[in-house]
C-alpha cells in the first residue's frame, strides 16, 4: 500500500469532536483530500459514508478499501487492488470544512499538508 495514500486516508477526517462518530468525517464525505508530499507529488483520497474509501496514487494508480473510526483516531485498510492485511490508524485532526489544510507525517516521517477541497470522484 502506498504511504502517501495510508497517510493522506488516516489524515482526511476534518471535523473532531470530543468522541467520534461517522459524523466527525462528515466534511470529508463527497469532497476530496489533496495530500501534497515535500517532492511535490500529491495524492487523492475520497471517504464514503459507507466506511468505504477510494484513492489515486501520485503514480495514476487507484486503491480501495474500508476505514473506521477506533477511539479518537481514524483507522483505514486497503481492499484494493490487493489486500493488506493492517490497518493504518491516526489521530483525529482540529476542526474544519472545505479549505482546511493540516501539516502530518507521512510513513517515512515527511511532512505532507493535507487539504479538503469541495467535489467528490464519482461513484460507479
Amino acid at each position: 500500500m502506498s504511504a502517501s495514500i495510508l497517510i493522506a486516508a488516516a489524515s482526511i477526517v476534518v471535523m473532531a469532536t470530543s468522541a467520534p462518530d461517522a459524523d466527525v468525517l462528515r466534511p470529508a464525505f463527497n469532497n476530496t483530500i489533496v495530500s501534497v508530499y515535500p517532492d511535490g507529488k500529491s495524492t487523492r483520497l475520497w471517504l464514503h459514508s459507507d466506511g468505504t474509501y477510494d484513492a489515486q496514487r501520485a503514480n495514476g494508480q487507484r486503491t480501495g478499501g474500508v476505514w473506521q473510526l477506533k477511539g479518537e483516531k481514524v483507522c483505514i485498510t486497503q481492499k484494493r487492488p490487493f489486500y493488506v492485511p493492517m490497518a493504518f490508524c491516526t489521530a483525529i485532526p482540529p476542526s474544519g470544512g472545505i479549505g482546511a489544510s493540516w501539516m502530518a507525517r507521512g510513513l517515512k516521517g515527511e511532512p505532507v499538508r493535507h487539504t479538503l477541497t469541495a467535489g467528490g470522484m464519482p461513484r460507479s
